[in-house]
Formats: C-alpha cells, sequence, structure tokens
C-alpha cells in the first residue's frame, strides 16, 4: 500500500516548485551559454474591479524562497526522466545540482500601498536563475497581495471594529489558510481561527464554539454552563443554534464572566439590536456581540449603516479566497539584460500588454498634509523627489532586509491607508490615484520601441 504524501512543501523541493517550461527555458539558456545578466519586474496591470489600491504582502516567503532555493538528487533524477530533457546535456543538471540564486532584488515593504503598473519586485540575476524563479515569486505575491487587499477593505467596511479571520475551512487548501491568515493580519484583522499560523507567526489565536457542541448536549443552556464551566474567564457562546433569542437569554444566565455571544445566521441587523437588549436589561452591557456567517465588506458596511450593535466580525470565505475578485493578475517581466557589455532595454509590444523597459524606481509624492499625492514611476536613480518605493532586500544572493515582525507589517499597512485620502478607499465608485510614468521613462521607452521594431519587425 502506498503511504498516503500531504504535499506540504518542503526546502528540498523548492527547486521544482515552478511551471515546467521555467526549467525548459533553463535548460534552453544553458545550452546556449546564456549567461547575460537580466532584470525581471513582477506588477500588476490593471487592477481587479472594485480595487483601487493593493496592500502589498508576500514578501517574506518569496526572500525565503530565494535563500532557500535547491535541486535535490531526487528531483534532478525526477527531470532527467521527462522526455523533454533527453536531449539536454548532462551538465545541466549538474549545474541545477549547486544552484543557487546570486542575484539582488528590490522590493516594496509588506504593507505599502501600490497601484497598477508600478514594480512591486525587481530581481536582477543571470537569466537562468530570473527565470527559474518567476512562478513562486508570482504565485506568493499574487496570492498574499489579493487577500491583503481584501482584508484591509473589510477592516476599513467596520470602521475600527474587530475583524477576525474564520476562514482557513474555506480557502482552496490547508496551506492557502495558512498564507491567507497572514495575509489577513497585514490587511488589518486582529486574529486568526486559523491555529498553525498563531503559532508560526505570533498571531492573536481566535475561537469560540460550534453548533456541534451546542447540539451534543441535551439542552442549550446546559451546553452554556458545561462551556463556562471549562473556559470561566474566557466564554464566548454561539447562540443561534435554536433560537437566537432564546440563546441570548440562555448565554445572560452565565452572569458577569460572559464574555461574548455570536450569531451566525439570520437577519444580523434586527437580532443584534434584540440580542443587545436582552444582555442589557440583565446588566451585561460589557459583553461583545460578534457577527459572523458568509460576510464581506459591502454587508458589514451595510449592517453598520443600519445601526447593528456588533462589536466585532468573523469573517471567512469572502476574504480568504477574495470572492469579488479571486485572482490577481500579476505579471513578471524581462525590462532589460546585459549582453556584450551593453545594457539592453527590453519590453513587449503586444496589443493591451506593452510593457516599459529598464530598471524601474516608484516615486511616492507626498502633499503638506503629509498625505499620498501621487506616484510617479521612474528610471531607477532618477532624481523625482517624493519617497523611492522600492528598496534592496537581496544583494549578491544574500538577505540584506531586516524582516519585520507581522505587527510591523500590519501598522504599515494601517499608516499607509491613514495617508491615502478618503475618496481612493471607498467601497464602491472610488477614484483612481494618480500614477504618471516620467520623463525619462516614456523617453527611454520610445528609444527602446524603435531600435527593437526595426530589428524584430520586417
Amino acid at each position: 500500500m502506498n503511504e498516503p504524501k500531504s504535499l506540504f512543501l518542503t526546502d528540498n523541493s523548492l527547486g521544482i516548485a515552478t511551471d515546467l517550461y521555467q526549467l525548459t527555458m533553463a535548460a534552453g539558456y544553458f545550452e546556449q551559454k546564456m549567461q547575460d545578466i537580466a532584470t525581471f519586474e513582477l506588477f500588476v496591470r490593471q487592477l481587479p474591479k472594485n480595487r483601487s489600491y493593493l496592500v502589498t504582502a508576500g514578501l517574506e516567503q518569496a526572500l525565503h524562497y530565494l535563500a532557500h532555493i535547491t535541486f535535490s538528487p531526487e528531483t534532478i533524477q525526477f527531470l532527467r526522466q521527462l522526455p523533454i530533457f533527453n536531449r539536454v546535456s548532462q551538465k545541466f543538471f549538474e549545474y541545477l545540482r549547486s544552484f543557487a540564486f546570486t542575484g539582488s532584488v528590490y522590493a516594496m515593504p509588506e504593507g505599502t500601498i501600490a497601484f497598477a503598473e508600478e514594480p512591486l519586485l525587481q530581481v536582477t540575476a543571470p537569466i537562468i536563475e530570473t527565470q527559474i524563479v518567476e512562478t513562486y515569486l508570482l504565485s506568493t505575491i499574487n496570492f498574499q497581495t489579493s487577500i491583503a487587499t481584501k482584508a484591509s477593505r473589510v477592516v476599513y467596511a467596520a470602521q475600527g471594529r474587530e475583524v477576525i479571520d474564520f476562514g482557513t475551512r474555506r480557502a482552496h487548501g490547508p496551506q492557502a489558510g495558512v498564507l491567507a491568515a497572514r495575509a489577513c493580519f497585514v490587511g488589518g484583522c486582529k486574529g486568526t481561527s486559523n491555529v498553525f499560523a498563531a503559532h508560526e507567526l505570533g498571531m492573536p489565536a481566535v475561537g469560540t464554539i460550534a453548533h456541534s457542541w451546542v447540539m451534543a448536549f441535551e439542552n442549550e443552556q446546559d451546553a452554556f454552563c458545561k462551556f463556562h464551566e471549562i473556559f470561566p474567564d474566557n466564554t464566548t457562546l454561539l447562540i443561534d443554534t435554536y433560537d437566537t433569542l432564546a440563546g441570548a437569554r440562555h448565554a445572560a444566565t452565565i452572569g458577569k464572566k460572559l464574555k461574548g455571544v455570536r450569531i451566525d445566521s439570520g437577519n444580523l441587523s434586527e437580532l443584534s439590536k434584540e440580542v443587545r437588549k436582552i444582555l442589557d436589561t440583565e446588566g451585561l452591557h460589557h459583553v461583545k456581540i460578534i457577527a459572523s456567517g458568509d460576510l464581506n465588506e459591502n454587508r458589514i458596511n451595510d449592517l453598520l449603516k443600519t445601526g447593528a450593535p456588533i462589536d466585532s466580525f468573523g469573517v471567512g470565505t469572502e476574504m480568504v479566497t477574495s470572492k469579488d475578485a479571486p485572482a490577481l493578475g500579476g505579471v513578471y517581466k524581462l525590462v532589460e539584460q546585459e549582453h556584450g557589455g551593453k545594457v539592453i532595454p527590453k519590453m513587449k509590444f503586444s496589443k493591451d500588454k506593452l510593457t516599459y523597459p529598464c530598471k524601474k524606481q516608484v516615486y511616492r509624492i507626498i502633499d503638506e498634509a503629509g498625505n499620498f499625492a501621487k506616484d510617479v514611476i521612474g528610471l531607477q536613480g532618477e532624481e523625482l523627489g517624493g519617497i523611492s518605493l522600492l528598496i534592496p532586500v537581496i544583494k549578491n544572493g544574500k538577505i540584506c532586509y531586516n524582516l519585520p515582525a507581522i505587527p510591523e507589517i500590519q501598522h504599515t499597512t494601517s499608516n499607509n491607508l491613514a495617508h491615502l485620502p478618503e475618496p481612493f478607499k471607498r467601497l464602491t465608485d472610488a477614484e483612481t490615484y494618480p500614477v504618471t510614468k516620467s520623463q525619462g521613462l516614456e523617453a527611454k521607452r520610445n528609444e527602446a520601441e524603435k531600435i527593437l521594431r526595426n530589428i524584430n519587425i520586417p
């Protein structure tokens, strides 16, 4: 009988955590003796619908990958037996045996607010290395940035009330659940139900009880009392298993030790108002009402508009899958290549997918009040004023960046959002933040386009 596999990645398998065509191109570069230094940039062409900004996330996992990527003997043996590599020389596989990332990386720190076309990550290394790492970098940056952005919208809608990640069970697999919990915290959530994420990242672990606990006892009041006996200082009860208002009255018998009640179904606005009355009548003004059940930023916004006295929101499916915009279209494109002692700008002309050449920097211009006024995408090294958003994080294959703890990243997010003017944060009909290209970058693009068109188009 075959032993079951968890399919969780380990450092030994990072080399083949990629698309096959990255490795076939790598083999092609090797056989052609192409050792040019290349620069690729990772960016999002267009923001998803109802998104006016991005919260960058996933850099820490990207750096771990670049610092640890190797090809184990087992994975090299697997590649050698693939038919597509039949004519590839043994020397390529010997190269993979000693493979390590040796390049340099610039990136926006996690929690930075970013916009369409702005490089989030810039990788410079021998072209084989830059090619092999594309898939993993896109995967981790796209996913976590998408979820962190969604979470920030949910937190914004909650207007200062706590938002807790309840989404692991609806995430796209256990690994996605952990990364989603991390990204939700980056986006502003106060805790997670995911115990592994809390353990690994030092985030608050939050949980109550399920309907099954209540159903396992003869009656609801007995279920509540037994739970309180075990957790006398942390009693939060789920009250909608049978009848929400009756559940509230049963919960109230716990008395002053009761910490909170959770409502997971029904008309949350009307029920929360009635539950608040029941609790207040019993002198339990301190007891918090937690709402959950298919919540998102729009539903939370609507609930608070009705005056629902909800103190905290547990958000799951909609947040950890970014259900309304479940995929972020980040791309990773070659922008320049060093060959024969010269730096050659690279760009695409494809319709609707045109790219700008050369290494870039994003300059954020701040107004007199300290708020974000506009961004300028320019050439690296241009003197355009403002704050340079891309900073060095890896030099010569070594991490040169002091990785912040997860609460620091969350603070970066909240600080960035505090300085993003209100019109650009609206849940609907948000204004488009001004992002322009510098004159120097436009000139390089025009120059490169003329040269490359003459070479490539008859």
